[in-house]
């Protein structure tokens, strides 16, 4: 996949790549803090825009089970 700049062409694959080699440096405490960073990030976003939790539950569990699919695929699977 390739985004189109006016100087030529990024790859975002090389972020890709990047990225894992950096994850590979983490240990389990910090992906660990890394999850509740995202936590507390979410309360602080919901805290500025209440409507966001206005959805019934069920919108909630159904968006948690797409978004667990992969990693959960090759968790056990692959």
């Amino acid at each position: 996949m390739y985004f189109k700049k006016k100087e030529g062409v990024v790859k975002f694959m090389g972020f890709v790549k990047w990225a894992n080699e950096k994850a590979k440096n983490m240990d389990i405490w910090d992906i660990g803090l890394t999850k509740f960073t995202v936590l507390f990030a979410t309360l602080l976003i919901v805290k500025f825009w209440p409507a966001i939790v206005s959805l019934d539950w069920y919108w909630y569990l159904a968006a948690a089970i797409v978004v667990a699919i992969r990693p959960m695929y090759r968790f056990f699977g692959a």
